[in-house]
Formats: C-alpha cells, structure tokens, sequence
C-alpha cells in the first residue's frame, strides 16, 4: 500500500501525521501541497473538499483527513513500536490531550494568519489577545492537570503536544511559553531528542 499525504514543511499537523508515521514504521510519500488560507490548493480541494492539509490518499484516492483521523488510521496499521492509542483506561485521556493540543496549534495558525499575513491597519487586538490566550489556558492545562498523561509514553498525546510546542517556537518565538511552563519546557527538551522529531523540524 502507497501511502501519500498532502505536505507543507510548515505546518504542525502535516508534522503531527509524520511523526506518528515515523513512530510506528509506515512509509509515507509527501505530496507538495499550498496551504495558503486566502488561495486554496485546487488539488487538494479534490479531495478534501475544505481544502486543508493533511490530507491522506490511500491507493484507490480515497482521502482520508483531518490530522487526528489520519493519526489513528496511521496507528492501525503500524507495526512498529506500541501503540499511540492505549486501549486501556487511559485512552480517552490520550484522546482529550491529542486534542487540547491540537487546539493550542489552531490558535497558533490564527495567531499567525492575523499578525502576519493580515496588514497591520486591519489587524484586529482582541482577536489577536483571544488567541493567546486560548494558548496561555492550554499551556496552563498540560502544564497541570494533564502533565501526567502528557509524560506517560509517547502516545498520540505527546506527539501532538510536542508538535504544537515546536510550532510556538517556530512562528511564535517572541512569545515565550516556558517561562511559566517549566515542567512542559524541561519535558519538550528531552522529547525533541527523539528521532521522529529531528527528522521532522519544520522549516519555512
């Protein structure tokens, strides 16, 4: 089976799907995608009606997506290492912190969308302040009351997380989230060493 993927370098979710890849021994052919939020990549939009990346094609072009399906389908057919997904009574926190995280890299790319790519006469504060701190409460939360499901194994918890962290670094540097946060800043350090990561760090 040929598996391929909508690919930006850039984005944290792509990134999220290659390391759950990586971890779990699938091969995978990145296929260059845009993921301009004003220009829409027409060959995407073939099969992800949204427009969005990732976007998995199996062998028939069937498309499979959003980041977090794809993730799972990935762990399915994985015969590599364990499985990202426990199937104990931890699942479903796994689960939910896949998903806190994910919401911290959507507030992320909206951050960067309005400072960046919005011209500074029609940037809007109270969005930009809203964002952030939708990436302050998350933070807060792994930082506390999910650190110890975040730190057990690499699980699709920490994969997302650590993925949404390197995409602060990458866009948002001169925002600094460890300086609250230094369970997470001294857990980020030590996974960041992990194959699947430095084989992964994003680039412009």
């Amino acid at each position: 089976m040929t598996i391929r993927v909508f690919h930006s370098p850039a984005s944290p979710f792509v990134r999220k799907v290659m390391v759950a890849a990586a971890e779990r021994g699938v091969a995978v052919q990145p296929l260059p995608a845009s993921a301009l939020p004003t220009k829409r990549d027409p060959t995407v939009v073939r099969h992800n009606a949204t427009g969005k990346i990732p976007c998995l094609l199996l062998d028939d072009d069937t498309p499979i997506f959003d980041s977090r399906v794809i993730t799972a389908y990935l762990d399915s057919i994985g015969s590599k290492g364990p499985s990202i997904y426990p199937q104990d009574d931890r699942r479903f926190a796994v689960l939910t912190v896949e998903a806190l995280a994910d919401a911290i890299c959507d507030a992320a790319v909206l951050l960067r969308y309005e400072t960046f790519l919005r011209p500074a006469e029609m940037q809007w504060e109270p969005w930009v302040h809203g964002q952030q701190d939708k990436i302050n409460s998350g933070l807060g939360d792994l930082e506390g009351r999910w650190f110890d499901t975040l730190s057990e194994g690499f699980t699709a918890a920490a994969i997302a997380t650590a993925c949404a962290l390197g995409y602060l670094d990458f866009r948002l540097p001169d925002r600094d989230w460890r300086g609250g946060h230094p369970k997470l800043a001294k857990w980020f350090t030590a996974i960041s060493a992990r194959p699947s990561l430095q084989s992964t760090v994003p680039s412009a």
